[in-house]
């Protein structure tokens, strides 16, 4: 079944909302120490590879 134009617009708006937080997450996570990093069960390569933003506040 096709999708509606309103339908697909809403998927890609979400879709591209997700990217947005995953990188602001990405960069706070990036302002932790490796053995917090570590506990969470991550590092900095991972994010590095999935992109983080700084935000200045």
């Amino acid at each position: 079944m096709k999708r509606s134009f309103f339908s697909a617009a809403y998927d890609r708006m979400v879709k591209a909302r997700e990217r947005q937080v995953r990188r602001y997450v990405n960069g706070a996570l990036m302002q932790l120490d490796d053995e917090s990093l570590a506990i969470l069960g991550r590092n900095r390569d991972e994010i590095n590879r999935e992109g983080y933003q700084s935000y200045p506040f």
